[in-house]
């Protein structure tokens, strides 16, 4: 896959997730803890995605962004008034991290890296 696309999907992917976690209506998955296993699951094909097209260094950094991200929009639900703030939703999206970090270093796609 061309890095540019590659990229390109994964800035989409954040925007997804972005929207999702701002819309007033998210969609219900009508699994029990369905919700917490959307979030993990986001996140670690988020990281997984980046973690193809940098190593190292960069790969942690974009980690620790996406794990910061996870919880700043957490801090921003609570402030909404129609969504909450759930730090069972920050830990599921730390855990998604960690295993798309650990799935990119030890499982890669073969992609160009940075």
């Amino acid at each position: 896959m061309n890095r540019r696309a590659g990229l390109a999907l994964g800035w989409a992917w954040v925007a997804a997730i972005l929207y999702l976690s701002f819309t007033p209506a998210p969609p219900n998955v009508g699994v029990e803890g369905g919700d917490k296993l959307g979030h993990l699951f986001a996140y670690a094909a988020l990281a997984y995605w980046f973690g193809q097209f940098y190593s190292g260094r960069a790969r942690l950094f974009y980690a620790v962004g996406f794990v910061a991200m996870g919880v700043a929009i957490e801090f921003v639900q609570g402030a909404l008034g129609y969504r909450s703030f759930e730090v069972a939703d920050m830990v599921a999206n730390a855990l998604g991290v960690a295993a798309g970090w650990a799935g990119a270093r030890f499982l890669p796609l073969g992609v160009s890296r940075a």
